[in-house]
């Protein structure tokens, strides 16, 4: 893509929600507040379907998917709120129906296979297809480009206080429905809005790396059968140790971000539409993390996830509601620092319904549009197509790259 001519753009506008929708002060969360500074989180979707632009003209794809878009935020009005403040100086979304930001573009130079050849998170890529927001006040901003072959980009940039990954799915879901089926889509679920917590009783990036279906399912036979999430936390986690060539006695932390909907008690609605999420930490000696069976690594990192209790959610909770009272002005974005080389992060996106955003178009690839944090790793199904492989993104130090990918790859090939 480096060759190519700036995408163009033909309209900025702001969508709003097709019926009345409620006049309100959101109130946020402690588990929603604590992602407050992460800002607005980058995705970009590719349509590779060459009848995007025949099958109805240029104007007519704007107008069909502003309309979806439209009906989808009537259950979905926060999204086209205003980040705000309430009287008492904590972040709140302001529910006041000025809408989503939809901007609308053209690569006149631009073709499908130059964005596959290279289909990765970078700044260019966020540059090219990802809005530039302006109110940053505003929470949903979606950029629709059109590219000289027919095929289509979408990228979308949502913020983070609103929602976890699972719910801009769920938002997806429901708008490419209206999208294909109009006012007869019936499938539609709608989202749960209360967000009352439950009662208490220097770097580098390399291009996403597959894990092969086959050598996943080998994987997890090596950890004992865990789930896929543990199987390859403990594969990268112990990789990372080593390739680090971190002092033995040293203490490594793993975290990782936990879907708390079913650990509360009562449980959260499955389309609760908010944050619930809270940070797991796993730590061990490096000598041992690095020595031990993977096994046994996965062990250490099922055990965590068992604990997460509705005690333990509370706690965390609680915990985080001081944090958001402490802050003086938590709703500015900063730019986020490499973590320490003991530490790694990993974010899974496996089992979500990231390909089925389908307009009618036919499945997209999905990619996150920028990723540039050192130790932060990101776990996606690999593509559209109904198989178990793994795409691992990740961000760390240029000099220990290559020997991670060596002994990721050489664990894997190990009988």
């Amino acid at each position: 893509m480096d060759s190519v001519s700036e995408v163009q753009l033909i309209e900025s506008s702001f969508v709003v929600p097709k019926d009345p929708t409620p006049w309100e002060g959101l109130w946020l969360s402690p588990l929603d507040l604590v992602q407050a500074k992460k800002g607005h989180t980058p995705v970009v979707y590719l349509y590779s379907s060459n009848n995007i632009a025949t099958a109805d003209d240029f104007f007519d794809v704007v107008a069909r998917l502003k309309e979806a878009m439209a009906k989808a935020l009537v259950a979905f009005y926060p999204l086209a709120g205003r980040l705000g403040v309430d009287n008492h100086g904590r972040v709140e979304i302001t529910c006041n129906g000025e809408g989503a930001l939809f901007v609308v573009a053209h690569a006149a130079d631009l073709t499908i296979g130059d964005i596959k050849d290279d289909f990765r998170p970078s700044p260019k890529l966020k540059r090219l297809f990802v809005p530039r927001i302006e109110p940053t006040s505003v929470v949903l901003a979606i950029q629709v480009t059109f590219l000289k072959c027919g095929g289509m980009v979408l990228g979308t940039a949502l913020h983070h206080v609103a929602t976890d990954a699972l719910s801009p799915f769920h938002f997806l879901q429901t708008w490419t429905a209206f999208s294909r089926h109009g006012d007869c889509a019936t499938t539609v679920e709608l989202p749960c809005q209360d967000r009352t917590p439950p009662p208490c009783t220097v770097t580098a990036y390399r291009p996403p790396k597959r894990l092969l279906e086959d050598q996943v399912v080998s994987l997890k036979r090596l950890c004992g059968g865990t789930s896929t999430f543990c199987a390859i936390s403990a594969l990268v986690w112990q990789c990372t140790c080593v390739a680090r060539r971190l002092p033995l006695n040293s203490q490594a932390c793993l975290t990782f971000p936990a879907n708390v909907r079913r650990r509360v008690r009562p449980p959260l609605p499955n389309r609760y539409f908010g944050n619930a999420l809270v940070r797991v930490g796993v730590n061990g000696a490096v000598q041992d993390i690095a020595s031990e069976a993977l096994a046994s690594v996965a062990g250490r990192i099922k055990g965590a996830i068992d604990g997460m209790d509705d005690k333990l959610v509370q706690s965390a909770i609680d915990y985080y509601e001081m944090m958001a009272m402490a802050e003086t002005d938590s709703s500015q974005p900063v730019k986020g620092s490499n973590l320490l080389e003991t530490n790694l992060h990993i974010t899974s996106w496996l089992g979500m319904p990231l390909y089925d955003a389908d307009f009618g178009w036919g499945k997209p690839w999905v990619m996150l549009a920028e990723y540039n944090r050192g130790g932060f790793v990101h776990l996606m199904s690999d593509g559209p197509a109904d198989d178990a492989s793994v795409r691992v993104i990740m961000c760390m130090e240029a000099a220990n790259m290559n020997e991670l990918e060596r002994l990721i790859y050489e664990k894997l090939s190990s009988p």
